[in-house]
Order: structure tokens, then C-alpha cells, then sequence
């Protein structure tokens, strides 16, 4: 495993290296590139092009350092094989990178580190990869409050929901969706066991997730999808206990018919 990434990246000290990470799909298939020759793993990372570095997370997540424009288009391109359930719109964020000894903080809007060791772009690399993640599912639930609103804004007004079960049941699924995709997969809220083995990354690690406040968005859209799906439910319960309610209705208005030509049959 190569520790220190200079060479690759050419990074003299105040020299800015583009970094970008950018959110491509649902997952991303690695074991091709586990058969090409790799810097690191976990996440996995690899050299590409004239001087840059790229990281790749299983989740769709793809971060480059230090690669050009017509680089980085190349490379989207050849990872469109591995994508599976691929975006139509990609979220991408972008940062630069300067070093200088003794470090490891943002200075002027860029991330000033003490080295470019491959543990440093890997920490890197992953809160930037949980940023655009976050930010890919804060669009996806807002988009989906938009739709939410307007059934409890009815259900105010009205007292009843004008949707069907179908809708509301796709709305839930949406929800248990983007929960089960930030856990399962991504981890927002976990530290990266590279922690365990680099502790003396966990000043840069803590540094970085402040600046983009991944805690604190993490917890608001937890509190958004809670919310939508407390009100989705609460108006799925309304529409259910409205059809039982016809059906029993239903069934009183047949039982009295049936009497009513009963006692016609009888009369004549």
C-alpha cells in the first residue's frame, strides 16, 4: 500500500488540488477494479490518469483528487458498467485542497491538510462521499414533503384525503427506502473504521464533519422522513377507516332492502 499520495498528486506546498466527489447511483459494482492495481481499500482507492487519485464507494459515491476535466468525463464514462440503479440527475460537491505542515483545518473555503497521505484523501473522501449523499436525499424528501403537504392540508380542510391507498402506500415505501439506503449502506452517522487503524486522523475526521454538518443534517432529514411518514400513515388509517365505514353503510342499506322487500312480499 503506497501511504503517501504526492507523488500522484504533485502537491507542493499552497498548490490546489481539485477534488470532487460525485453521487452516481445506488451501487456501485468494485470488484473489477479490486483486479486493477489499487493504492488502498476500504474504501477503495486507485490511481487514474496523469496525476490523480480516485476513491470509490459501493454505494454509488465516486471521489476524485487532482484529475482534469476531460479525466474526470472519461472516468464517468467508464464507470457507467458498474452502476446499478443509476441517477438521472447526479449530485456532485466540489473542494480544494492545499497543503502545508502542521494543518489539517479550512482555510479561505479550502481544506488545508498537513500531507497527502492515501489515509488523509480516503477520510476525505468519505465525509465528502456522506455530504453529497445527504444532499442527493434532502432534495428526494423535500420533493416528497412538496407531495405530502397538500393531502394534509385537504384532510384539514376537507376531513378527508383525496388520494388513494396506492400513492400513500408508495410515499411510505420512499421513506423506508432512503432510511434503509442511509443506514444500511452509506452509514451517515458511523465513523470509518479507518479511524481505528489511523487515530491520529480523527482531529481532520471531526474538522470535516462539522464544516459540512453532517450530524446535524443527518438528523433533520431522520426528523423530516419521521414526520412524512406519520402523516402518510395517519391519512392511510383515515381513508381505511373511511372505506370500512361505506362498506358497513353498505351492508345496512342492503339489510334494508332486503326488509323492506320482505315485508312488500308479505303485504301483497
Amino acid at each position: 500500500m503506497n501511504a503517501v499520495a504526492t507523488d500522484m498528486l504533485s502537491a507542493d506546498n499552497g498548490k490546489v488540488i481539485k477534488c470532487r466527489a460525485v453521487y452516481l447511483s445506488q451501487r456501485l459494482e468494485l470488484k473489477q477494479f479490486r483486479q486493477t492495481q489499487f493504492i488502498a481499500t476500504n474504501p477503495l482507492a486507485i490511481h487514474y490518469g496523469h496525476q490523480g487519485i480516485v476513491v470509490l464507494f459501493r454505494y454509488g459515491v465516486c471521489v476524485m483528487f487532482g484529475l482534469s476535466a476531460l479525466e474526470e468525463n472519461r472516468l464517468l464514462e467508464e464507470l457507467g458498467p458498474y452502476l446499478r440503479d443509476p441517477h438521472k440527475d447526479i449530485e456532485d460537491e466540489t473542494l480544494d485542497l492545499r497543503v502545508k505542515e502542521n494543518s489539517d483545518n479550512f482555510i479561505e473555503e479550502a481544506l488545508v491538510l498537513n500531507d497527502v497521505s492515501i489515509q488523509r484523501l480516503q477520510v476525505v473522501a468519505g465525509v465528502l462521499a456522506k455530504s453529497v449523499v445527504l444532499a442527493y436525499y434532502e432534495k428526494a424528501v423535500g420533493s416528497t414533503f412538496d407531495q405530502v403537504e397538500p393531502l394534509a392540508d385537504q384532510l384539514k380542510s376537507k376531513g378527508r384525503g383525496g388520494t388513494g391507498n396506492k400513492v400513500l402506500l408508495q410515499r411510505i415505501g420512499e421513506i423506508l427506502s432512503i432510511q434503509s439506503k442511509m443506514v444500511g449502506r452509506v452509514e451517515v452517522s458511523d465513523k470509518p473504521e479507518l479511524l481505528w487503524q489511523y487515530p491520529m486522523l480523527e482531529r481532520l475526521y471531526q474538522r470535516m464533519e462539522d464544516e459540512y454538518e453532517i450530524k446535524e443534517r443527518h438528523i433533520a432529514l431522520e426528523r423530516k422522513l419521521a414526520l412524512i411518514s406519520r402523516a402518510t400513515e395517519t391519512i392511510l388509517d383515515l381513508l381505511q377507516h373511511n372505506r370500512s365505514l361505506r362498506v358497513e353503510w353498505y351492508i345496512v342499506i342492503l339489510i334494508v332492502i332486503e326488509i323492506i322487500i320482505t315485508l312488500l312480499d308479505k303485504l301483497f
